[in-house]
């Protein structure tokens, strides 16, 4: 098939825009970058072509390509008459999205949380018998309450991103806006 230079220029841009944003999301950028490959492609792709697209190794594109895989964010199919392994993305942008918040929760939240209690673990086994341990156990506390906020909010929420839910999520946000300039409102009071 061939393809218009605009639309070989759009996709290298697209993937190297995907991979410079995986940065900031903690990700892998050649996971990123395999993940815009196939999520801008319209028919699978295998595993020497996804290596020669993007000038990687075959080590490198097994790994990650696994990743993705356990993430669901990409689907192995089988071509018949072929031995090959051959890959596609998820195109639910709303269902990327939300694995990505579940996965970088269960990476980054819940081993920071885990570490904190190690804290105040340490901390309480000196006896809290000065009031510097008290007040420094009360702030460790505090910080792991937000983080079990945060998890137990975005554990709530992630269900409802999708697009079946744009409406309720747009009215969610007007919401919070409204209520945000009225407390605006009443400190310039």
């Amino acid at each position: 098939m061939k393809r218009t230079q605009a639309y070989t220029d759009a996709l290298d841009q697209f993937v190297q825009l995907w991979g410079d944003m995986a940065s900031a999301w903690g990700i892998n950028k050649t996971m990123s970058q395999i993940h815009a490959l196939l999520y801008a492609e319209s028919h699978p792709l295998d595993t020497d072509t996804i290596m020669d697209k993007l000038d990687i190794s075959r080590g490198n594109a097994n790994m990650n390509l696994h990743r993705l895989v356990e993430w669901e964010l990409i689907h192995k199919v089988q071509k018949s008459g072929t031995r090959k392994d051959f890959y596609t993305a998820e195109t639910d942008v709303w269902k990327i999205v939300s694995t990505i918040i579940r996965e970088r929760q269960q990476k980054e939240i819940e081993p920071i949380r885990a570490e904190l209690k190690e804290c105040i673990a340490t901390l309480e086994s000196g006896g809290l018998n000065d009031e510097e341990s008290k007040a420094f156990k009360q702030r460790i506390e505090n910080y792991n309450e937000f983080l079990e906020m945060f998890e137990r909010f975005t554990g709530a929420l992630l269900p409802y991103i999708n697009k079946k839910n744009l409406g309720f999520l747009k009215q969610l946000i007007k919401l919070v806006e409204v209520k945000e300039s009225l407390i605006g409102k009443k400190s310039d009071d």
